[in-house]
């Protein structure tokens, strides 16, 4: 099962590479991560996306509150949240394709953010699935280059993950 976690820890130098290292030494996989600094310039806020049964998210998480930067940390996954992620898609055009890649991107709320002679640069913010989708109906068109910046989320409503 996929899950969410949102971590607040200190922002100091090898505070990342320490959690990191924590997935790495226990055969954890991690699909996504995010990290920046929050309101208060001494926390970073991680995001993480990793998959596992319930028994192996509660190791990590024992894992993780053991690492002293930890301050906080979340499962986003257990209760309402939402998430997105931002993926530019570069892609080759031809003066056939290019109403054809407009209109997809239109579709999916994109943006055309760069345009050459023989390039489109879209950009989509979303969830993952939405982003797969996007690509899916691009499947006609070359794809250059795709980057993604990975899964960012925050709890819905009142909950919030704060010090």
């Amino acid at each position: 099962m996929r899950h969410i976690l949102s971590v607040l820890l200190e922002n100091e130098s090898g505070a990342l590479a320490r959690v990191v290292g924590l997935f790495a030494q226990r055969g954890y996989n991690i699909d996504s991560l995010t990290v920046a600094a929050t309101e208060d310039p001494t926390i970073s806020r991680l995001t993480l996306v990793t998959r596992g049964d319930d028994q192996v998210i509660e190791q990590i998480t024992k894992q993780l509150h053991k690492l002293i930067e930890v301050v906080k940390l979340a499962d986003l996954s257990e209760s309402a949240h939402i998430e997105r992620e931002l993926m530019m898609v570069k892609v080759k055009t031809t003066a056939e394709q290019r109403e054809e890649v407009k209109r997809c991107a239109d579709i999916f709320r994109g943006q055309i953010i760069d345009i050459t002679a023989n390039t489109y640069t879209i950009q989509v913010v979303g969830t993952s699935e939405k982003l797969e989708a996007f690509i899916e109906a691009l499947s006609g068109t070359q794809i250059l280059e795709t980057v993604r910046s990975g899964v960012s989320g925050i709890s819905r409503g009142e909950r919030t993950l704060s010090l």
